[in-house]
């Protein structure tokens, strides 16, 4: 009988993902011998090698790698056994692991979690910020139990609901203030300022403005949007944020705002998770809650699959 652990499953998974015995040591909250250890009993017990392992590096090897997709499965299945458990409750308590992109998490975070606190006193919140296609790996391989985007993803394993619409408002300089609001074809001449590349929220905005990509412009490009906001203040360009952002990004900057011209610049926030999900219920309840956190009534739809 093959003598495995889900441990040494766990730690392997870490390992592949983080392709450094330190990291994957430190994401498990174990030391480094402790781990090298397990991986090393999980080769002898499998009876092949995983790792190509270097001073420097560590890969895996062929064996490993098809490994490393099965362990995924696996550990996955292992995880939806137990929300299948929790779901089959009462109450909602346990681990609830959410991502949220950085557009958003902000804003909404510190409401959400108080509101989902004392509505669901038991359960331990755990929450992930970063961008749509780190989130929606993670929720993929089970490594979240839902995210907070904006929508479409369009990943065939997952369920969408959005949530509610947003506008984005026009940030420019205080000096501004009064003047006429740009067209969207007046701003491809404008000094764009803009999130790097990999933000949704930047595509978002070069979609509205009818520009496929952006110049190329030295120090105009942000992480933050709380960057772009202190750029336009220092007079350096304008820049689009979502309403949501305005309150927090916008108190200490000289900046004015103004409303585009019909058909406004928006996007669509909702939430995912895995179809196979055994919590979907509760998640939908829990998109209620989200909704209340952004002062919306109810998520604009029912729960639907994105079609393959």
């Amino acid at each position: 009988m093959l003598n495995v652990t889900l441990r040494q499953l766990r730690y392997f998974d870490a390992l592949a993902r983080h392709g450094h015995f330190g990291r994957a040591a430190e994401s498990c909250s174990i030391s480094q011998p402790a781990l090298s250890m397990q991986i090393k009993e999980l080769e002898e017990a499998l009876g092949g090698l995983l790792l190509e392992r270097s001073a420097r590096q560590v890969a895996l090897t062929r064996f490993g790698e098809e490994l490393a997709q099965r362990v995924r499965d696996i550990l996955r299945s292992v995880d939806e056994l137990g929300d299948f458990a929790r779901a089959s409750q009462d109450r909602f308590s346990g681990r609830l692991r959410i991502g949220m992109i950085p557009t958003i998490a902000p804003y909404l975070l510190p409401t959400i979690t108080k509101n989902l606190t004392r509505m669901h006193p038991e359960l331990d919140i755990r929450v992930r910020e970063t961008m749509t296609p780190r989130l929606i790996q993670e929720l993929v391989e089970g490594r979240l139990d839902t995210a907070i985007v904006a929508l479409p993803v369009s990943e065939p394993s997952l369920t969408e609901v959005a949530l509610f619409d947003e506008k984005f408002l026009l940030v420019r300089p205080g000096s501004d203030e009064g003047t006429p609001v740009p067209s969207r074809e007046m701003m491809r001449e404008m000094r764009l300022l803009l999130l790097e590349e990999g933000h949704c929220f930047r595509d978002q905005a070069l979609s509205f403005c009818n520009m496929q990509s952006a110049p190329p412009r030295e120090m105009l490009d942000a992480n933050s949007l709380s960057t772009l906001v202190q750029m336009v203040s220092a007079g350096i360009g304008v820049t689009l944020i979502p309403e949501m952002a305005v309150p927090v990004e916008t108190r200490s900057a000289s900046v004015s705002l103004a409303r585009f011209r019909d058909p406004e610049p928006s996007r669509t926030i909702g939430m995912v998770w895995r179809k196979t999900s055994p919590l979907a219920r509760q998640l939908l309840q829990i998109s209620e809650v989200v909704c209340l956190s952004a002062g919306k009534a109810r998520p604009k739809q029912a729960a639907r699959s994105q079609r393959a």
